[in-house]
């Protein structure tokens, strides 16, 4: 067989080793990666606590990576303290050598089995979260069918020249070594995945122990990087440094010791490729053991070295849209929800500046309506755009309802944010000419104006937690905004009838203010319908 041949066999098994741990995590989070998030703000206070579920989790998902993606993501938004998430990777990383082990021995009778019964759980039924366990299984399956291939390579790799030469440039260089697997487990973002590829080198006989020690110590530091690398703020950066400099710290003390480890080993009955397992996995409890007791010093270390930065002078620039979160379905929708909450808040003021100008008209407060009118705009695109970005490889069929749901209030909400606009030019308009909004007209708008904002609450309220109440009565408020309207037009019609000379542009303008309020609660109101539709959709299935 030719050195190109074998290259692209151990490249294709390598990349059917990553493509199984990608499917595990990915379908486990695209189907339960609500609930996991929801149980993980709830119970993850004690340090013992997050230290288990880290091993438990990472044990689920494969892929102490994508743990450290969720508890990146969670410790920055708050909903998970600092020193918890420190004690969750604590325990991520002792779950990711579990998996090493577990798919360290003979796996070749498993390896049909688990295709097949993933396969069968697959195309059981037309469910998400079955699909979500089917994907899981058939990805494990294709992780140990890779380690066969990449068995089967190894074989015949050792037997060429070139490669006992690379081998043997590593030997005796125990920081290149380091070096070596710290770059391709950043590289594959995935240290199970390099972890096991040294086993199975050093398993053929083409590392000596000590060079296989040094590429596990390797492999360790390295993944951690994607995290590091992908956290876009000082707060995102404090959980993936400190993880970092746990397995960096640990590597430097134990570096200058695998000389001496390596000889001992000599006189014990182990192989290389457990060697190599037994090592991943004593040096990641050790560092839990070290490191659980000092997790509050070096949560409040972390935190004095990656301060709260200020928030971003221009409102309309995201505040929550993590890049990190875009890797995990219900993250992503998570920090999608607080940038529309922002939103809303954002409609709410400009609806107070627009009662200003009718009551007191001023440039200063017409240009700071315009302003966060193009707060709006810029913010909603940007929550669009991270909208269409989240799960590459498909959402749950609850989590794209409520992607939906997120989508429909940021654009209706930019839509009211725009007719606002308009009516703050149309206060200005009528003072250009030198009038003022009569009291009657004054009156009728303060109705109009308490209306949109009892039911802009009530919209947030449903939007926020599925309220099938306040949606019933944000959809009611339709009827009472419409009398509101009527009720000012009739009574305008009257009063005009008694005065001729009011008759002209002025009557017009308020007749549109009044118009415009009702498109604006038109927009508002629509947010309650996909709470209804999805609440009437559970009714008929169930």
């Amino acid at each position: 067989m030719s050195g190109t041949t074998l290259l692209l066999n151990l490249a294709g098994a390598i990349a059917l080793l990553l493509w199984g741990t990608h499917m595990i995590s990915t379908a486990l989070l695209r189907g339960f990666g609500t609930q996991l998030r929801n149980w993980m703000g709830r119970n993850l206070t004690n340090r013992w606590m997050a230290l288990f579920c880290g091993v438990g989790i990472t044990g689920v998902l494969q892929s102490s990576t994508a743990v450290s993606m969720m508890a990146t993501s969670f410790a920055a938004a708050g909903t998970l303290g600092l020193a918890p998430a420190l004690a969750v990777m604590l325990g991520a990383n002792i779950g990711s050598t579990l998996v090493v082990q577990l798919l360290s021995f003979d796996t070749s009778l498993a390896t049909p089995i688990v295709l097949l019964v993933g396969f069968i759980i697959f195309r059981l039924r037309d469910d998400s979260r079955y699909e979500s366990i089917g994907c899981a299984l058939i990805g494990l399956g294709l992780m140990l069918l890779a380690l066969s291939l990449l068995s089967a390579t190894l074989s015949h790799i050792e037997a060429t020249s070139v490669f006992r030469a690379v081998m043997q440039s590593l030997e005796g260089d125990l920081i290149i070594a380091v070096v070596t697997a710290l770059v391709l487990t950043w590289m594959c973002h995935s240290s199970v995945a390099v972890v096991l590829l040294i086993a199975s080198l050093a398993s053929a006989g083409m590392m000596t122990p000590v060079t296989a020690m040094a590429l596990v110590l390797g492999a360790n530091v390295g993944g951690t990087l994607p995290s590091v690398m992908s956290a876009r703020s000082a707060v995102a950066r404090r959980l993936p440094v400190g993880n970092l400099l746990t397995r960096l710290l640990g590597t430097v003390i134990l570096l200058p010791c695998l000389p001496a480890l390596a000889e001992y080993l000599t006189h014990v009955d182990i192989g290389p490729a457990h060697v190599v397992v037994y090592l991943h996995t004593a040096f990641n409890v050790v560092l839990a053991v070290l490191f659980i007791g000092l997790i509050e010093p070096m949560a409040s270390g972390l935190s004095r070295l990656f301060p709260q930065q200020e928030p971003p002078v221009d409102p309309g620039m995201p505040q929550y849209l993590d890049e990190a979160g875009l890797e995990v379905a219900n993250i992503g929708l998570s920090n999608a929800v607080r940038e529309a909450l922002r939103l809303g808040d954002m409609v709410s003021l400009m609806l107070n500046k627009v009662l200003q100008l009718f009551e007191k008209p001023d440039q200063q407060t017409l240009d700071s309506v315009r302003q966060m009118d193009h707060c709006v705009d810029v913010l909603s695109a940007a929550i669009r755009a991270y909208l269409a970005d989240i799960g590459h490889d498909g959402l749950s069929d609850e989590d794209a309802d409520r992607a939906q749901e997120v989508l429909m209030f940021v654009i209706n909400l930019e839509h009211a944010g725009d007719i606002l606009n308009n009516l703050a030019l149309l206060a200005i308009r009528r003072a250009t000419r030198g009038e003022q909004f009569s009291t009657f007209e004054l009156q009728h708008i303060h109705a109009l104006h308490l209306a949109l904002l009892d039911s802009l609450n009530l919209a947030i309220t449903a939007f926020l937690r599925e309220d099938i109440a306040a949606a019933h009565s944000l959809v009611s408020h339709k009827e009472v905004v419409r009398q509101l309207e009527a009720s000012a037009s009739r009574e305008y019609f009257l009063k005009l009838q008694n005065d001729k000379t009011a008759w002209a542009e002025s009557g017009d303008i308020f007749q549109r203010v009044l118009r415009d309020y009702r498109r604006v609660h038109h927009h508002i109101a629509a947010l309650g319908y996909p709470v209804l539709e999805r609440h009437t959709a559970l009714s008929q299935s169930a």
